[in-house]
């Protein structure tokens, strides 16, 4: 069977942080987009035009493309001329990837399928995930074909890694270039086709293996640079230097570009795919898996520095936890080593007070909810009745804080915000 000519309708399968951006920007660009999210009070507040979490602009997308009536949500699959899967990849407790979100997403697209769609995974996948994706829904539809030649209707199956900056998704999917990797050079042209209807940056086309290690890629540059940041802000500290003003001088170089230390690294991004490199090449991912390891390893190093930190306090004083977001100014906590780091410190102490200042959540996760002995409290209030300070994210408002609140205390600055 031919392709699907001319793509009207699209279904996104998962409306998270991906999902939903892109589900919007297709809509505001005139086509029919459905979006498909098990957790039903997202695709209720998708509805009503609301959306469930913090990112920039998003906001104005989803409300004016739902009032049109471009955009609707439900939790089933419904046929659409394109696919777009854009669920969870996490990785197992092995560190290799989790594909069971991707096979669910197959298993509720499958039942919908007529020949000729085109299916495109936006996951953060393992090389060959794409394949195993394509191969998973002709097991379910064994009278559909991924060969062009065969008698079958053909399905036409692609990979788009998304490369966007949370707090930035709405600017970078329009404006960044896109890698559109096929198992097919047709399914490849469709998915070009359907991008460039919202994409101003240029449309690499490839297969869909070198396009899902583009992505992997990315990460694992951005990790390896961050690790040397980390681990230079700890050979500082043990030799006394200012890891701060040492990288400002260095950078004046032409040729160095340190970028700067945190505590940690988190995200669904940078903390998860270089491990699924590691995954793939065990043997010959040295350097890939070093700074893993090092970038793993920085929020225990806080926590013991928060902890010497804390010996020179009386019992009764408290702790200002400030930031839990895995980055600046957005409300996402996945793998964020903030979270990790709070969570160590009022487990090591259950009889210290630990004042928790997130301004971009209204509630805490569930792995400090379970501590008794912590709280959410506003930035300022946190701060006033610590004794010692935490620096974990460097949040608009973080910067903002009057100096004179921080007079008195032991601060544990990871994020350079002080200086």
């Amino acid at each position: 069977m031919t392709a699907v000519t001319a793509v009207t309708s699209v279904a996104v399968i998962g409306l998270g942080y991906i999902g939903l951006p892109t589900a919007a920007v297709l809509a505001t660009n005139g086509l029919q987009v459905i979006g498909v999210d098990v957790n039903a009070e997202t695709v209720d507040a998708v509805n009503r035009g609301e959306v469930p979490f913090v990112e920039p602009d998003l906001g104005v997308h989803v409300a004016g493309a739902v009032s049109q009536g471009h955009l609707s949500a439900s939790t089933e699959t419904p046929w659409a001329d394109a696919y777009i899967v854009a669920v969870p990849t996490p990785f197992t407790p092995e560190r290799s990837a989790d594909l069971s979100y991707i096979y669910a997403a197959a298993r509720g697209i499958a039942p919908q399928l007529r020949g000729g769609e085109l299916l495109i995974l936006e996951s953060t996948s393992p090389p060959g995930a794409t394949r195993q994706f394509a191969e998973y829904l002709i097991e379910l539809r064994p009278d559909l074909s991924l060969n062009e030649d065969d008698d079958k209707p053909t399905l036409f199956v692609a990979h788009c890694p998304e490369r966007v900056l949370p707090g930035r998704v709405m600017i970078e999917l329009v404006t960044n270039d896109r890698i559109v990797g096929g198992l097919t050079p047709k399914a490849a042209e469709m998915a070009k086709h359907l991008y460039a209807r919202f994409c101003q940056g240029e449309i690499h086309l490839t297969d869909d293996v070198t396009a899902e290690m583009a992505k992997l890629v990315e990460n694992s540059f951005r990790d390896v640079n961050i690790a040397f940041a980390n681990e230079l802000s700890m050979i500082s500290d043990k030799m006394g230097i200012d890891v701060w003003e040492l990288i400002r001088l260095a950078n004046h170089h032409p040729r160095v570009n340190i970028l700067q230390p945190g505590p940690g690294v988190g995200g669904h991004c940078i903390a998860v795919d270089p491990w699924f490199i590691v995954d793939a090449a065990p043997a010959e991912a040295q350097l890939i898996r070093t700074a893993r390891n090092v970038n793993d390893a920085k929020p225990h190093w806080v926590r013991d520095k928060v902890a010497k930190a804390l010996e020179a306090l009386p019992a009764a004083a408290e702790i200002a936890v400030v930031g839990l977001a895995f980055k600046a100014n957005i409300d996402d906590l996945r793998e964020s080593p903030a979270v990790e780091i709070a969570a160590g410190l009022a487990s090591d102490s259950p009889f210290r007070r630990f004042n928790i200042a997130e301004p971009h959540v209204s509630e805490l996760p569930g792995k400090l909810r379970e501590h008794e002995n912590v709280g959410l409290v506003d930035l300022e209030d946190a701060v006033q009745r610590s004794g010692v300070v935490v620096i974990l994210v460097d949040h608009d408002e973080v910067k903002e804080l009057d100096r004179a609140l921080l007079e008195g205390k032991l601060v544990v600055d990871t994020r350079g915000v002080i200086k």
